[in-house]
């Protein structure tokens, strides 16, 4: 039976990609897989698998056709979420598809890969230019 796996995103550096998603999603790296290219990383309640990295040779998208989305529950804690992220190492994204009213911030992770961090008491935005 096919059974849908865990994201995986394409990063230059492995050691600062894992430096990064661990603190911003509080995740452990294991050793399952682990290898210079690979890493896996879990969520520290033992429940299991949550996010993948493999190292990747190309460039990171500037519209990429998939991305990640975070999730929080008011504007405050997105304003806090998006300060956080941004002091572990991303960056601020000058988004030109923004809706009117986005209940979204495009960020990009230390290798450029775009994620947005979405306040789930104003959304829907009208994601469709995303």
């Amino acid at each position: 039976m096919l059974r849908l796996g865990y994201p995986v995103i394409g990063v230059a550096d492995i050691d600062r990609a894992v430096a990064f998603w661990t603190s911003a999603l509080d995740l452990a790296a294991t050793s399952e897989w682990a290898s210079p290219d690979w890493r896996t990383l879990h969520h520290v309640d033992g429940s299991g698998r949550a996010l993948c990295l493999m190292r990747s040779g190309s460039p990171a998208e500037a519209r990429p056709r998939i991305h990640l989305d975070l999730l929080v529950d008011t504007t405050a804690e997105q304003q806090a979420e998006v300060e956080r992220l941004v002091g572990l190492g991303a960056s601020r994204v000058d988004w030109d598809s923004y809706p009117p009213e986005p209940d979204f911030v495009v960020l990009a992770d230390p290798d450029g890969n775009l994620f947005c961090v979405v306040d789930l008491s104003r959304a829907p935005s009208g994601s469709a230019g995303r």
